[in-house]
């Protein structure tokens, strides 16, 4: 008798336990896309300082030059 219940009791565990383990787990969206960051501006910005940078080291090689002559 007592196995009856037994084998009674572990059916109805197993019929409530394995749809608690077997459930669909939702993933998570996908992250958003970059966002674009405009260079343009700094773009510019540091072409000048690099051209100012390049003419002031041949301004001052010049004078060098001269003073050294």
């Amino acid at each position: 008798m007592k196995k009856k219940y037994l084998k009674i009791l572990i059916l109805i565990i197993m019929f409530i336990a394995f749809p608690l383990f077997m459930s669909i787990s939702v993933g998570q969206p996908p992250p958003p896309p970059p966002v674009d960051i405009p260079i343009d501006g700094g773009l510019l910005i540091l072409l000048l300082a690099g051209i100012g940078y390049g003419g002031r080291k041949i301004y001052l090689d010049e004078k060098r030059k001269i003073k050294d002559s």
